[in-house]
């Protein structure tokens, strides 16, 4: 066992005990926050530590539901988890706004963002401009509201053309069935599945993901604590491959992965959850980029100009680098970060 071990030793709980003979002989325990509920995108993780390869790397992984990617951030910032899944834009707002305890994703799991606007066809909304003097809702901490003033910038409209409404996450889909609000902010993948379960189809909307705006942003990826970037680059590295051989089971066999997820949370809708999962294979993971080089680059260039749009929309004055916000030093080798 490592020294950082005992830390947990009456941690393990939900997915540890979920499959707790796996990762039985594992000899370094490691705590894994997830950005989010137990949703079709978190059953790759979960499939990971179910086919033993978090175990197989000599790892004993404990993965936890989060409440949204800043808490995700916090947790890990906090000492509370060593690693976590987060969108690396709040990252980069945790940064410029916490220098002292800057942090840096080590590996791109969504290499396209999943951050949209949800407007009803029948409120007329049909382009950008449409948005001016109506309402928006979402939680406090929804990524995509977060980033709603670079889309601002994008589009051409200013910040006070629209008002926000918050609400707890359950409520904000409901709230635009009922005419609450006019549009709404979230994960393309959870809203337009959430709004499936409330009786509207995707005929009855309009979208607007960020994506097609000129906003070639980066989304969710893996962020470490700088102990354990420090101090063990090597679990890093085994965490990091076993991560990939989740997705890419997930990926040949989404079934068996929501199977898994249902194993820890047994209250999913199973089919709901694997529409979910594949919606974010199709749309986030599975990319032209990533059948090429696999999971978990980050291009430079890119990156650079999102964090541009990022400062931009804050009004950053200590704007981070690339270089302060991602590294590849962990990174598994090529073969090893290959989905298909």
């Amino acid at each position: 066992m490592t020294k950082f071990t005992n830390r947990f030793l009456s941690a393990a709980l939900g997915v540890a005990f979920a499959f707790g003979a796996t990762s039985a002989m594992a000899d370094t325990e490691l705590k894994f926050s997830l950005d989010w509920k137990y949703e079709g995108p978190a059953a790759p993780y979960i499939l990971a530590k179910k086919n033993g390869y978090y175990a197989d790397e000599g790892l004993d992984v404990t993965i936890d539901s989060g409440n949204g990617s800043v808490g995700a951030i916090t947790r890990v910032a906090s000492g509370a988890y060593d690693v976590s899944l987060a969108d690396i834009n709040s990252l980069v707002e945790f940064n410029a706004s916490n220098p002292d305890r800057a942090m840096k994703s080590i590996f791109m799991v969504y290499d396209r963002p999943p951050f949209a606007l949800f407007m009803l066809k029948k409120s007329g909304i049909t382009k950008p401009e449409d948005l001016v003097g109506k309402t928006l809702g979402a939680p406090v901490f929804d990524a995509s509201r977060k980033l709603y003033p670079a889309f601002a910038e994008a589009t051409g409209l200013k910040l006070d053309d629209v008002k926000w409404e918050s609400m707890d996450p359950p409520l904000r889909e409901p709230m635009l069935v009922r005419g609450d609000v006019d549009a709404i902010s979230g994960h393309y993948f959870t809203s337009i599945l959430n709004l499936q379960a409330q009786g509207i189809g995707k005929e009855d909307l309009t979208v607007f993901q960020y994506k097609d705006y000129g906003m070639d942003f980066y989304g969710n990826g893996i962020l470490a604590s700088p102990d354990m970037m420090e101090n063990h680059p090597e679990e890093l590295r085994g965490f990091l491959r076993a991560v990939v051989k989740g997705w890419r089971a997930a990926i040949a066999d989404p079934a068996s992965a929501i199977a898994a997820l249902k194993e820890v949370d047994p209250l999913i809708d199973p089919s709901l959850e694997l529409q979910r999962l594949q919606m974010a294979i199709d749309e986030n993971v599975v990319t032209p980029a990533t059948i090429k080089d696999g999971m978990g680059l980050v291009k430079t260039d890119r990156m650079a100009k999102a964090i541009d749009q990022v400062a931009l929309a804050f009004g950053f004055e200590n704007k981070p680098s690339v270089g302060d916000v991602y590294t590849s030093v962990f990174l598994p080798g090529e073969k090893d970060r290959q989905i298909k």
